[in-house]
């Protein structure tokens, strides 16, 4: 089945982390103001970067689009990307605020 190969992951891996938050964590990161300006701020260099690398003109990473939905935006970087790019800087920030949180107890 086309595009499962990179998109599935993808989608798996954010939904892993939403469920970790929403079933397991509960540090309430996604209702903070903070995090969104991080999403933003990661997004600002993401995308001219991942832009670059991925650019169809003259592409330095090379996808196989058999792998992918197809789906390129913008500057030709695969949604895909996006997603994975999501789950790891939150799964990280989650780890930092429960780690916050275990300690404040602790204290």
């Amino acid at each position: 089945m086309s595009g499962l190969g990179y998109a599935l992951p993808a989608v798996l891996a954010v939904i892993a982390v939403c469920v970790w938050e929403l079933g397991f964590l509960r540090t309430g990161l996604f209702r903070k103001t903070a995090y969104w300006m991080s999403i933003a701020i990661v997004l600002g260099f993401q995308i001219p970067v991942d832009g670059w690398l991925t650019k169809l003109s003259s592409p330095i990473v090379i996808y196989d689009e058999q792998h992918t939905t197809g789906v390129r935006f913008p500057f030709d970087i695969p949604v895909e990307d996006f997603l994975f790019g999501w789950a790891l800087v939150t799964a990280v920030l989650l780890l930092w605020e429960r780690q916050r949180v275990v300690r404040k107890e602790k204290s």
